[in-house]
């Protein structure tokens, strides 16, 4: 696939910004809706984990971890400003929208990274400091900078990095990282490549367009359909797992197993439909709003969301309330 002919990623910092940014086009830069889902499976590593639940410790780490969530993105947008100037659904973006100058985006996306992996330092322990530095790090150079254009696992890769708040919460409260941590950590990597790739089987001509292989656009849609039912048929018992190793109650038993059906089925109707078959599967730039034969991947991808959602709030309800785990291997 040829490069398309735009600024090239180490000349983003030269986009100059047709007007003085705002403020909202700075938070805009944090991507927020990422960070949001970010906090709460942060949150929720530092709650679930049983350690000190210090008010000021929890309060400063989760800002931490926000923070550098936002470090990340902005990093990201100021790399790849050249392909989201082309993309319909990153064309809105701060950077390539001419919002936000590129210059600006790369200083923002250093000094948050700098003051967040300090302060988490300073104001938790360390450990929790360098997972958060090893995040950034992760995201910003080996996804974004390396992988993301040049291999069709780059969402498997960048997965990792998404899935590493809720260690960080973990460490942030105690000090280190148990094997319930690194269970949640593993439950948000195998539910990336369904989540990300039922999107791009709906995005695909956008990805294409840059060069970047985004898995529907070298293997095919086929593949691509087939490959995230098997993901999601790896993912769900991994979801179910933490109620038999006394990190999940009866209320996270519940949504694991009812929620991972409905994933399950809407994974199964993907890999029967005809979705990424043909270009231009939606009506907008919107994320959900598709032509019929991309309605299967669309589902999958809003539910994925929901699921996620579900099974991390129902960590946090019962420990936050006390509800004592099954440990059904007990």
């Amino acid at each position: 696939m040829s490069k398309p002919a735009a600024i090239l990623p180490h000349d983003a910092a030269t986009i100059t910004a047709k007007s003085p940014a705002q403020w909202t086009d700075y938070l805009q830069l944090m991507k927020p809706r990422v960070m949001s889902l970010v906090v709460f499976t942060a949150l929720t590593g530092f709650v679930a984990s049983g350690g000190h639940q210090n008010l000021f410790i929890a309060i400063v780490s989760i800002l931490c971890i926000a923070v550098g969530a936002g470090a990340s993105a902005s990093l990201n947008m100021w790399f790849d400003a050249d392909i989201d100037a082309q993309m319909r659904r990153t064309r809105g973006r701060p950077v390539p929208s001419g919002k936000v100058q590129g210059a600006d985006a790369l200083a923002l996306g250093v000094v948050l990274s700098g003051f967040s992996v300090m302060l988490m330092g300073m104001a938790a322990n360390w450990l929790a400091a360098g997972l958060l530095a090893f995040t950034i790090l992760f995201y910003a150079i080996v996804y974004t900078r390396w992988r993301k254009r040049s291999t069709a696992q780059n969402i498997v890769i960048g997965g990792l990095a998404g899935a590493l708040p809720p260690a960080i919460g973990w460490a942030a409260a105690t000090g280190s990282v148990t094997l319930n941590a690194g269970l949640l950590v593993l439950i948000i990597f195998l539910w990336t490549p369904p989540h990300f790739w039922a999107l791009s089987l709906y995005t695909a001509e956008d990805y294409a367009k840059v060069g970047v292989p985004m898995m529907p656009v070298v293997k095919g849609a086929a593949s691509t359909r087939k490959q995230i039912l098997v993901y999601s048929i790896i993912l769900i018992p991994v979801c179910i797992a933490p109620a038999f190793t006394g990190l999940g109650g009866p209320v996270y038993l519940a949504v694991s197993v009812l929620g991972g059906l409905v994933f399950l089925l809407l994974a199964a109707r993907v890999a029967m439909s005809r979705a990424g078959d043909m270009p231009g599967e939606r009506d907008t730039d919107g994320l959900y709003d598709v032509k019929t034969a991309a309605k299967s991947a669309r589902n999958l991808f809003a539910f994925s969301i929901l699921y996620l959602t579900l099974l991390f709030a129902a960590l946090l309800v019962e420990h936050a309330s006390g509800l004592r785990p099954l440990d059904l291997l007990s």
